[in-house]
């Protein structure tokens, strides 16, 4: 019989982790899957689960919630060859997305088929708030949509993608860009700018398509800049980064690379939509890092 430890956060999705659990412990029983369950109490909590889950050697290891309990997850699956699942219950789940996992149910079915691929991951090195090595599934953003994710994550009621727009029109009022220092694959760039991006996969903000060609195969991130450009102009642009459509506008450059080097004055910056650290951040491309159970048509763009 095969096993699969689950990591649940109960509260993700206002409390869908909890009411989910029992289904998604009936459908693996059914499927023939062993399930090992730990609700977790904290994150610090979700991280020692996850990590002694790998270290025992089981089947699999899978998390319900969102994007931050993918963080969790994706960095005690790194590498082991552990295959790591999602069932999203969270209010972005972008990592997911990126899967070609849109809803708990194809989480569910890609574990059952045992349906995985090896993923690409970022991995980032630096003066981080967790260490000095964390991986990436999503995106590694400073700017903009940094500040936008710090006031969303504090907001006071958590509405998903709506508090994300909130966020934005409030942190609009008084942004101006900011000064960044880039190496990217050894080339020095410096220059204002609204937000830079580097993405492993392409989604953040609850579906914000930042990298619109991303593959989670190719072995190369993707680095999206935003150069300066007035409010309204800025306001005007993210609704349409939600699209399929690749969006092009004098403001946005779109580079890939193996590695990007991110420093500049007064900068934070944010992973998977969690605090990360203070640059200068080094991320670093690495293929292949995590065995994923995802959509099988999954492919380039997310397969989403």
């Amino acid at each position: 019989m095969r096993t699969l430890t689950l990591v649940v956060n109960p509260e993700a999705g206002h409390g869908s982790g909890r009411l989910l659990t029992p289904r998604l412990e009936a459908g693996l029983t059914q499927a023939g899957i062993q399930p090992r369950i730990v609700l977790a109490r904290s994150a610090e909590h979700a991280a020692q689960a996850c990590s002694e889950a790998v270290a025992s050697a089981t089947g699999g290891l899978a998390v319900v919630g969102g994007d931050g309990m993918a963080h969790i997850g994706l960095n005690a699956a790194a590498r082991s060859g552990v295959p790591f699942g999602i069932l999203p219950a969270g209010t972005g789940n972008d990592f997911a997305r990126s899967l070609g996992i849109r809803h708990w149910r194809d989480g569910l079915a890609a574990i059952v088929r045992d349906s995985t691929c090896a993923v690409d991951l970022a991995e980032i090195t630096g003066a981080l708030y967790a260490g000095t090595r964390r991986y990436v599934g999503c995106v590694v953003s400073t700017g903009f949509d940094e500040r936008v994710n710090f006031r969303a994550n504090n907001a006071g009621l958590d509405l998903g993608a709506l508090s994300y727009l909130g966020a934005v029109l409030a942190e609009l009022r008084a942004f101006r860009p900011l000064r960044y220092r880039l190496v990217i694959d050894g080339q020095e760039r410096e220059l204002d700018a609204m937000l830079v991006a580097v993405a492993n996969a392409g989604y953040f903000g609850g579906g914000i398509r930042i990298a619109p060609g991303f593959d989670l195969t190719d072995g190369l991130l993707d680095v999206t800049i935003v150069h300066p450009v007035s409010r309204g102009r800025l306001l005007t642009l993210f609704p349409r980064l939600r699209g399929r459509n690749f969006v092009k506008h004098p403001a946005l450059e779109y580079l890939r690379a193996t590695s990007v080097v991110v420093d500049g004055p007064g900068l934070h910056g944010m992973a998977d939509g969690e605090p990360l650290g203070r640059p200068p951040l080094t991320c670093t491309a690495a293929p292949g890092a995590l065995l994923a159970y995802a959509d099988p048509t999954f492919g380039a763009g997310g397969g989403a």
